[in-house]
This record gives structure tokens, sequence and C-alpha cells, in this order.
């Protein structure tokens, strides 16, 4: 051993720049510039941002796409792994399916106080939905575009720090399909498939399903078991009926399940083998089970689109919330396990009408009206100690808008695009509080209405470059706190008003090779929405604070002739709290304070690599298939008092496959480094305690497509 790998620290860091070099070798072997293939021919890409194919630098927002291909070779099999994977994006989550907390480039509710919190728009083909839905799996996804900035003036959708529109794949006149499997390390499996094409000489289907699960990498010291084995279940159908060449309407029906899953709440520090002590067995009975059904009717004029999308939906959840014996020795001084049952149900309908301009229109238009009612519970029936301290809480949510965009050609070269919103929201709530045997009642409503937009102008230096500079306006409603554990604790929070100013550009070479986006952006936020919460007493309290966002991002991808393409990412972002919040049990929070899980600089790369190794036996014609990602995130605080800091770390995915007529078989590493990062942190004085990461897993698949 050299004497520079003499030490402990310097073996680690050795061994991590050993296994990134053979990594980046195993993907980038010389022999992949041998000038054996075709020259490469590559389409126009496109995206549907503004709910309309159009070429990404015409677009004047900054947008970040995930296609399904990417899902696929970088294993992003959730919607929350995807979005980490985004650069500029930071989520916060315990590990729990209802439990997820979303920032784009720094913005968003410091902690969600409610299941209707608009700080980011999520959007399923076209239908809002609720954040809580990150758990969820990329089944049959075509691709995911994270739209930065305030949205809402190109749909029904409103969101103050931007949007994440997932598009799945729809129907199509040509049979096709793929089937897909894993198994991995700690008990980690993957099922999917999906068929699709005609019916009839007007009627084509697509059918898509998965099963997955893991074992938790969180050990139960009293069995030496995994605490928890999650499972989860998808089903998405599809029918597509062409009336005519210029009428299509389109139905949709998906249902999503996810059992035995639960937020990790482990002391810090964690230690090599993660573990809680709890009675075994105590999340059996954990479900998150949502269904939605959609009709999507699209009518071509001459000169526009008309599109109406009616969508309803349901989520039904009960989830068991433990906090182990050794935490409540650390915090109590007495170790004794606590838990909590909370139980949610929601449903919801929305209905979306907007008439719009043709693909390639010359002056780009939408105007639109929108329509939403949201019912949902969100209750405490029992914790360890019985139903004495039981809490209900109803609530209401309905919402109606109108909202248009325009692109407007003043030369040649200058564009001028301009958006406008209009809201009205009534929330309502209800809460029932036991004390014992008796209970207090508290109802209470709150109304508003607001206006919301962007103007933007954008330049085109070159028929490849263009820049643009924007200002917008964000609105995030108040509302009610949805974990209030006592009449006091209901009180409704104010709305959040943000301005934020972006000047970016958009270059992509003339043969489609390479592609270059960058921007510098400012925002601030009156009023952001941040929860109290006491681990101690329980109790959880509504505030607001002042936010200042700054910073840059770019991001770019080159595809060489020779199957090789290599993208990278960065995001440098200076996030702060601005105002001072007293009066909050966990401790008062200061201005100047960075905003939580907002790290200052990340990043991504990623290599991907299709060679063909010509002809291999019975195989036939083969192609060696890699992909390598690095995902960078920096030092972040963990909470708006910045009680304590979240490590740096560093994330390295691998996957290799050997693919052939019969399909292809390959090998993954997720997390090569083998690094435990924070999903989350939490304190209590004097305690702190988060979620740990999945350590390194490997595994095998195959899949075939037709």
């Amino acid at each position: 051993m050299s004497a520079r790998c003499n030490t402990t620290a310097t073996r680690q860091s050795c061994y991590k720049c050993n296994t990134i070099t053979i990594a980046i070798a195993l993907t980038l072997s010389p022999s992949a510039f041998a000038a054996a293939n075709e020259p490469l021919q590559l389409p126009a890409s496109t995206v549907t941002a503004r709910m309309a194919k159009e070429d990404p630098k015409e677009v004047p927002i900054s947008v970040s796409v995930t296609s399904g291909e990417e899902l696929r070779s970088q294993r992003l099999d959730t919607l929350e792994s995807a979005l980490r994977n985004t650069s500029g994006v930071s989520v916060n989550s315990s590990g729990g399916p209802n439990d997820f907390n979303v920032l784009i480039r720094g913005v968003g509710s410091l902690y969600q106080m409610s299941m209707d919190d608009s700080s980011v728009a999520f959007n399923i083909d076209g239908v809002p939905v609720s954040s809580r839905s990150l758990g969820f799996g990329t089944l049959d996804v075509d691709r995911i575009e994270v739209l930065k900035g305030p949205q809402g003036t190109m749909s029904g959708a409103i969101g103050q720090a931007g949007a994440v529109n997932i598009t799945t794949r729809q129907p199509t006149r040509t049979l096709e399909g793929y089937v897909r499997g894993e198994v991995g390390q700690k008990g980690q499996f993957l099922t999917e498939g999906a068929i699709g094409g005609p019916l009839s000489n007007s009627l084509s289907g697509r059918l898509a399903v998965r099963r997955a699960g893991y074992d938790s990498w969180i050990d139960n010291d009293q069995t030496n078991h995994p605490i928890t084995k999650p499972r989860n279940e998808a089903y998405r159908g599809s029918l597509l009926w062409d009336l005519n060449d210029d009428t299509h309407i389109l139905f949709s029906a998906e249902r999503q399940q996810t059992e035995r899953a639960t937020n990790s709440l482990v002391l810090r520090p964690y230690g090599s083998h993660p573990s809680l002590d709890l009675t075994p067995g105590l999340f059996d009975d954990n479900d998150k089970t949502t269904e939605r059904y959609t009709i999507k009717v699209d009518h071509d004029f001459a000169n526009s689109r008309l599109t109406s999308t009616t969508a309803t939906g349901t989520a039904d959840f009960t989830g068991l919330i433990a906090y182990d014996s050794k935490l409540m020795g650390a915090l109590y001084g007495t170790p004794g396990e606590f838990w909590v049952v909370d139980k949610s149900f929601e449903r919801s309908w929305s209905q979306d009408l907007h008439l719009g301009s043709l693909p390639d229109a010359d002056v780009f238009w939408v105007a639109g009206v929108a329509a939403s009612r949201n019912e949902r519970s969100y209750d405490t029936p029992r914790n360890t100690y019985g139903t004495s301290g039981a809490k209900f809480r109803d609530f209401t949510t309905t919402t109606y808008a109108g909202y248009g965009e325009v692109t407007f050609p003043l030369t040649e070269r200058l564009k001028l695009t301009t958006g406008y919103r209009h809201s009205w929201d009534r929330k309502t709530y209800d809460g029932q509080y036991f004390a014992g045997s008796s209970a207090v009642d508290d109802s209470r409503k709150l109304t508003d209405h607001y206006g919301t937009g962007r103007a933007a102008l954008s330049y085109a230096l070159t028929a490849q470059t263009n820049v643009y500079v924007q200002l917008a306006r964000g609105y995030k409603s108040g509302g009610f706190n949805d974990y209030a554990s006592q009449v006091s604790d209901s009180a409704p929070y104010k709305a959040a008003v943000s301005k934020a100013a972006e000047l970016g550009f958009k270059s992509e070479t003339e043969d489609r090779r390479g592609s270059l986006n960058g921007a510098l952006f400012y925002t601030r936020v009156h009023d952001d929405h941040l929860l109290g919460y006491d681990a101690a007493t329980f109790a959880t309290n509504a505030f607001n604070a002042d936010t200042r966002t700054r910073g840059a991002e770019l991001e770019g991808s080159w595809r060489f002739d020779y199957g090789l393409t290599l993208a990278a990412s960065a995001t440098y972002l200076d996030a702060k709290i601005t105002s001072g919040v007293q009066g909050i049990q966990a401790g008062d929070v200061a201005a100047g304070n960075r905003t939580p899980d907002v790290p200052r600089w990340s990043g991504n790369f990623n290599a991907s690599w299709k060679h063909p190794l010509g002809s291999l036996a019975s195989l036939g014609e083969t192609t060696l298939n890699t992909s390598l990602n690095y995902h960078l995130v920096g030092e972040r605080a963990a909470d708006p008092q910045n009680h304590f800091n979240l490590d740096n770390y560093e994330k390295l995915d691998l996957r290799a496959g050997l693919e052939s007529k019969f399909g292809e078989v390959y090998a993954f590493a997720d997390n090569l480094l083998n690094q435990t990062y924070d999903t989350y942190g939490f304190y209590s004085d004097p305690v702190a305690y988060g979620g740990p990461s999945r350590r390194r897993t490997l595994g095998v698949g195959y899949t075939y497509q037709f």
C-alpha cells in the first residue's frame, strides 16, 4: 500500500477514489471511441411544460427533464428518488408514505403544515395531486418535468416554488410493452410490466402493473430482524378513443397501495448498524391506498385546441409512528416506547378546461378555468395509553381559478411572455379534542382571493441560443394546521407571498448533440409557513417567517457518435430565514438562520454508454449498456432553529447490462460508496434524531421490451 493510504481516513478517501475510478472505467472504456458505429442521428427534443409540445429553449422558464429511459437506466423507481436526483430540488422525508416536504431552489414550506400545501404543484397527466404522493413508483412513466419558479398561469394547478409534471405512457396504435424483474440485497425486489396497443379501429389501450418491496435497513433490537418489510403495488389502465382526426378521449384509472411503511425516528448518532427497540409487528397495519380516475378530452379546431380534464380520487391512510425505548430514554430519562396512530381519508375532485394554441403556432397562448374540491380528515384516534387523548379533524378546500398566458413575438428575435391567474379559495375546519371522557369542539373557516403571474422577455442570440429574463409573483394560501393537538393550535396561519426574478439562457448545438442551460435567480417570500413541533410534549404550532433565496444553476449534456452520453448539473443556493420567530416549543428561530434542508452546493453527473459487442454465440447481436450516476449534496441545516447540520454526502450508483434479442440482463449497485446520510433530522434539547439512508445494495435484474 502506498504511503498516501496508511491512515484510516486516507484509506477511506482512497477507497472512494478507487471505487469511482473503477466505476468510470467500466462505463468509459477506450473502445467506446472506436469508429465502429454509424454517426448519431438525433430527433428534435420537446417539453410539455406549458401543456403543449415545444422546443425547450423556446420556453422562458427553467425546466429540468428526466426521461423515461433515464428513470429506468438510473433505476429511479419512485418520484422521491427522481426528485432527489434533480439538482436544485431538496426533499425532506422520514420514510413514511405520507410525509414529504419538497423545496425547489430553496423555496417551499419550512415544514408542511397541511396536506393542501401548495409550495410545489404536482400533476400526473394534467391532474393535480398532493405532494404526499412522492412515495409512489414511477410505473410506466414517460417523463418527469420540474418547472422552477412560481407556476399557475398555464393550468389548474398552482405552485409557489415550482411544479412537477409527471407524464405516463399513453396507448398507441402499435402493439408494445415490456416486462422487468429485479432482486437485491436486504429483501429488495421489483416486478413490473406493461402492454398496450390497438383494440379496434378507433380504440387503443394500455395496462401497467408493478409489485415491489424491501426489508428495512433498520433492525429491531428485540428480534435482530428488520423493523418492517414494506410492500408496494400499483396498477394503471388507460383507454384512448379516437373519435376522429380532431377529437380524442382518454380514460385512465390508477391504484397504488403501500403497506407496512413507517417513519424512521432513530436516535443520532446512528452507528454502523441503525436499530430501534420496539415491540415487533407494530407497523403491520400501516397502509396507504390511493385511487385516481380521469377523463381527458382533446378537440382540435382550425387554430386552437380545447382540452377538458376531469378527475376524481381518494387517498386512505393509516400510519403508526413510534418513538422507541432508546429515543424515549434520551428524551425523558425513562426507557419505554411511545406510539401514536394517525388516520386520514381524502376525497378530491377537479375540473380543468383550457383553450390554447396548436403546436408550432407563431403565437403561443392558453386561457382556462379550473375548479377543485378536497374533503379530508386527519385523525389521531389512539396512542400507547388508549383513546383518552383522541383528536379528530375534518377539512375542506374549494378553489376556483381563471388563468392565461401568451408569448408574443415583438421582433424576429425578441418575444414577450405574460401570464396571470386569479384564484378564489374557501377552507373550512372542524375539530374535536378529547381529554379523558370530555371533549372540546372547534370550527373555523377561511376565505381568500389573490392574483399571481409572470412577465418574461426572451431574445434569440442565435438560432441555437436564447436568453431570457423573468419576474414572477407566487402565492401560497393560508390554512389550518393538520397536526393541531388542541384548540389553541388551530388558529389559521397566514398566506405566503413571493416575488421572484430570474435571468437565464438555453443553448443547443445545431446537430442537437449538446445542450447547456443556466440561470441566476432571486426569491423573497413573505410569511412562509413554519410548523413548530416539540418532541418532548408532542405539541404543534403554525407560524410564519420571511425567507430569501438567491443562487445559480448550470446543466448540460453531450451525446457522442458512439453511444456515449455525458450529463452534468450543479446548483448553488444561499437560502436564509430573514425574520425571527419566537414562541416555538422547540426553540426560537433567529433571523439569519439557514433555510432547513437546503445545501449551498449540490450537483449531479451521469455517464451512459451503449456499445455494440457484435454477435455472441446463440445470443446474436449484443449490446453493453452501462450507466453511472454520481450525486453530491452539501451540508445543510436540519431545522429552522439550526440546532445542528446534516453532513454532506456523495451517492454513486452503477448499472451494467448485456442486451440481446432475448432481452437485457443487468447488475446494479446503489450507493456504491456505502455512505449513511440523513434523509431528515430533528432536535429536542438535548436529543437529535433522524432517518438514516439505505447503505450499499447490490442486485441483478432482467428486462424485455417488445
